[in-house]
This record gives structure tokens, C-alpha cells and sequence, in this order.
């Protein structure tokens, strides 16, 4: 069972998601994401997502946020923050089905999943937890 983040580490760790979006490298969707993710340690690891014209070739926020941890030799991630703009008719843009299967691989499924929107400086945060997005994950072959 994760510990709850304090609001602290919250707010923390939404601030570097919002100025990881900042570097996203959208040229073709121009749907800016940012990512950050707190592990076991205390650190943050961010990332953004970075399109390519050949469109498969496109990673998430995300999927670089975690890859950047793993990275660095952390494997146990706590919580994950994501943010976006806001969408005509959506509350939230939640992860693609990739992203939640990577997210499966290194968080616990009751972990936080922070999911903000920004409109205009707004920024509205929606918690949930792993399990309630990728509620049956491709089992892994280790513990985690």
C-alpha cells in the first residue's frame, strides 16, 4: 500500500509536470504534455511528449518521465503527475493505453495518478489511482 503524498509533494510535483510541458516538442498535434514522477526516494523525474513526423515514432510525456527514472536507477515510482490544456467536451485527457501499460510496469495500482488541465491559468487536478485506468495490465514477469 502507498503512503499518500502530502499536499506538498503534490503541488511539488504538478509544478514540474506544468514546466516540463513547457519543453514539449509538438509541431504537428500541438498538444503540449507535461510529466513528473516522485520515487521511493524523494527524487522527480520529468519528461514531455516529443512528436515526429512519422507519427508511431511519437513518445509521451509520460513514458519519457518514467524512462528517465528508470534511467537514473530508480525503479519504484510513488505518484505520477500529468498535465495538458484543456479539450472541448472533456473533463481530463487521460494516458493512451501504451503509456498506462509502461505506468503498470512501475507503479503500484494504488498509487496516485495526478491528471491536471490547464485553461488558461486555471489549473483543475483530477486524482485518481493506477488501478482505475489500467485496471487489467499484461501481468509482469518480476516483482516490482
Amino acid at each position: 500500500m502507498n503512503t499518500p503524498l502530502t499536499k506538498e509533494e503534490q503541488e511539488k510535483l504538478l509544478d514540474a509536470a506544468q514546466q516540463a510541458r513547457e519543453n514539449s516538442y509538438s509541431p504537428y498535434s500541438k498538444f503540449k504534455v507535461g510529466a513528473a514522477v516522485l520515487t521511493a526516494d524523494g527524487s522527480i523525474f520529468t519528461g514531455t511528449n516529443i512528436e515526429n513526423a512519422s507519427y508511431g515514432l511519437t513518445v509521451c510525456a509520460e513514458r519519457n518521465a518514467i524512462f528517465a527514472a528508470v534511467g537514473a536507477g530508480k525503479r519504484k515510482v510513488r505518484a505520477l503527475a500529468l498535465i495538458t490544456q484543456k479539450l472541448p467536451g472533456l473533463d481530463f485527457n487521460s494516458p493512451c493505453g501504451a503509456c498506462r501499460q509502461v505506468m503498470s510496469e512501475f507503479i503500484a495500482p494504488d498509487a496516485p495518478v495526478y491528471i491536471a488541465v490547464l485553461d488558461g491559468p486555471k489549473r483543475t487536478v483530477y486524482a485518481k489511482q493506477l488501478q482505475e485506468l489500467m485496471p487489467f495490465p499484461f501481468d509482469k514477469f518480476s516483482e516490482k
